[in-house]
């Protein structure tokens, strides 16, 4: 199995701006790789750990043993990072960082179904408590539903003909048939393109299965509430969708009076929560992107709390 490298480590450590004495979140914890390196610009401050994965959870908890008391670990979802923060009488934090890509060892694991690479029971499970999977979402979904989500979380431009096939093919066992039926279902010409066919797809119904966008939204709104005046918030996203919702939510936070552009002066009471460290995504280098290739689409957003 591969190993899971942190995506853009360095440029989101200068992020964060840490502080020795601060408190930071890592909401998306995974292998614990930007985890370990927060850590390690620490003195007396301390770390949260969030991860809806149980696996995720146990191997940061045997990766981050050597720093003690310093480590707060919590098998939770990111979206619920306020009621979190709550729980552990925690007001306000200094920093929080949210990776929203599948980590390596997820993508690796054949058995979790993310994969369109191996063949593997119907899954797609960020938590493995949760009730729906990718199996009810291919067989149970009605066709428009399935066709809407290829569209709108995929990007996929066959899609209509990806969900005629996969309502005539039911019932679907596995993501390997699901891949055979992907490849019926597309024109020749699709099947030669660089990328495999299968990507689009599974991704939109990967985004489906965890209510991933709905869950972005939450957090955004949830982790603007906790943190400090000067506060970092780091968001790495791997997708369009998501990008853009980091976007709107800075710009919002930064720009979110509703008044007339011809008004004199702001009558709708907006205060600005947020200020945008950079205008621009910060992209992996090519230096990184050769080692890490799953680095290629990721764009990290940098805010603080004004």
């Amino acid at each position: 199995m591969a190993g899971h490298v942190s995506v853009l480590l360095d440029e989101c450590i200068e992020a964060l701006n840490i502080r020795p004495d601060g408190i930071y979140v890592d909401g998306t914890l995974g292998r614990a790789g930007h985890a370990t390196e927060i850590l390690r610009h620490l003195k007396t401050g301390r770390l949260i750990g969030i991860d809806r994965d149980a696996d995720a959870i146990e191997a940061a908890r045997e990766k981050l043993a050597p720093f003690g008391e310093c480590v707060t670990l919590v098998h939770g979802d990111f979206r619920e990072i306020g009621s979190i923060l709550d729980q552990l009488s925690i007001p306000l934090v200094d920093g929080m960082l949210f990776d929203l890509g599948v980590s390596s060892p997820q993508l690796d694991n054949v058995e979790r179904g993310f994969s369109y690479m191996g063949d593997a029971p119907l899954d797609m499970r960020m938590d493995q408590r949760a009730a729906l999977s990718a199996f009810d979402v291919v067989n149970t979904w009605p066709e428009e539903q399935i066709r809407r989500i290829l569209w709108d979380y995929g990007e996929e431009r066959y899609a209509p003909r990806i969900a005629r096939g996969i309502v005539a093919a039911r019932e679907i066992q596995t993501t390997g048939q699901l891949v055979d039926v992907i490849r019926g279902a597309m024109p020749a010409a699709a099947l030669r393109e660089k990328q495999h066919p299968a990507k689009r797809t599974f991704q939109a119904i990967r985004i489906a299965v965890n209510d991933e966008l709905g869950a972005v939204e939450d957090m955004l709104q949830g982790a603007v509430q906790h943190l400090n005046p000067g506060g970092r918030l780091a968001v790495i996203s791997f997708h369009s969708l998501e990008d853009r919702l980091v976007k709107t939510a800075i710009a919002r936070g930064e720009k979110g009076c509703t008044c007339p552009r011809d008004f004199p002066v702001c009558v709708c009471g907006f205060v600005p929560t947020l200020r945008a460290v950079s205008r621009k995504a910060i992209l992996p280098s090519e230096a990184e992107i050769a080692e890490n290739p799953r680095a290629r689409s990721a764009k990290l957003r940098v805010a603080e709390r004004v």
